[in-house]
């Protein structure tokens, strides 16, 4: 089995490359990691599998969505500096440390503006405003979480920008930036006074003081989004591409080898692809196999999943016709 996914692989590989170069065009990328257990001897290393993707619907962009995944033994910074060596642009993405290195200001080829993620900054604020699960464990005679009033108030301020965004979702760029600095500014200039004003009550070793200092610390990033639309609030597009990763691990365990790595995240490339475009990845794996082998390699391109889905639509019309 593991032979034919390699077979698969390398016959699939010219696609990927069209991807990869699909992907890299975006002036904006989503990007996260997680990970990916590694046969060792007689253990297993805990390996990373990365992922990049461009996805221009928030903003009404026409460029079909897709992801590029990349598998590495470890996590240092090496790997998406080197992922994003040619690449500039908007990143959306954690605070990961490997990733400082890409946002110098005289870094060539181009500057990587840093995008924060709310949605990640929300989470440590949620934990201690969660009612509902403060009562769960009181009810099974576990130590509450404590609820922190400020805490719920964050997530209060930081819920309303989600609920302006949800009303924007779609539209141009242009449109994004006018509604966000006429809505959205004040809550943001609000929450920071605010912010600034609650950091000190709290230890430096409270997870709340830290939860406000990792967004204070970043704010140009966690601000972006107001003077530029094509950002997103939140990094949850690179989250919704690792699930299949998340999930799956339950079923294979674990990669038999580096090599099996790098052909997991070929395979993760082509289908979370397929998935992002609506398109059946069985059916689009089936008939590209089935004809890569005697398709002219200047129209590589017509077999991205986007491209098949319109020629199969189009086909289906003329047979109807």
């Amino acid at each position: 089995m593991a032979d034919a996914v390699g077979a698969a692989c390398h016959a699939l590989s010219p696609i990927l490359t069209a991807l990869e170069h699909h992907v890299f065009l975006a002036e904006r990328l989503h990007g996260d990691d997680t990970t990916v257990p590694v046969l060792a001897a007689g253990k297993t290393d805990i390996a990373r599998c990365w992922v990049y993707v461009a996805d221009d619907k928030p903003f009404g962009g026409s460029s079909p969505p897709a992801a590029i995944f990349y598998y590495s033994r470890d996590r240092t910074g090496d790997h998406p500096q080197a992922h994003l060596a040619k690449w500039s642009g908007i990143f959306q993405a954690d605070a990961f440390p490997g990733y400082g290195k890409l946002y110098a200001p005289d870094r060539k080829p181009g500057q990587i503006q840093e995008a924060g993620c709310w949605s990640h900054a929300r989470r440590p604020f949620f934990i201690h405003a969660d009612l509902q699960e403060t009562a769960r464990r009181r009810a099974k005679g576990k130590k509450p979480v404590v609820v922190s009033p400020m805490a719920l108030e964050v997530v209060r301020r930081i819920d309303a920008l989600f609920e302006i965004e949800r009303e924007i979702n779609g539209q141009s760029s242009e449109n994004r930036r006018a509604l966000r600095q006429e809505r959205s500014f004040p809550i943001v200039e609000a929450l920071h006074v605010y912010l600034e004003e609650k950091r000190n009550d709290f230890p430096h070793t409270h997870d709340l003081y830290k939860a406000i200092n990792y967004m204070l610390k970043r704010w140009s990033a966690f601000t972006l989004f107001l003077d530029d639309g094509r950002v997103c609030l939140s990094n949850n597009a690179a989250e919704r591409a690792l699930r299949g990763i998340a999930l799956g691990r339950r079923s294979w365990l674990f990669c038999g080898s580096n090599r099996g790595g790098q052909r997991a995240a070929a395979v993760y490339s082509l289908i979370v692809t397929c998935k992002m475009n609506g398109v059946d990845p069985h059916a689009w794996l089936t008939d590209v196999l089935g004809r890569i082998a005697a398709h002219p390699a200047s129209r590589i391109n017509d077999l991205l999943p986007w491209h098949w889905k319109a020629s199969r639509k189009e086909a289906s019309l003329a047979a109807a016709a």
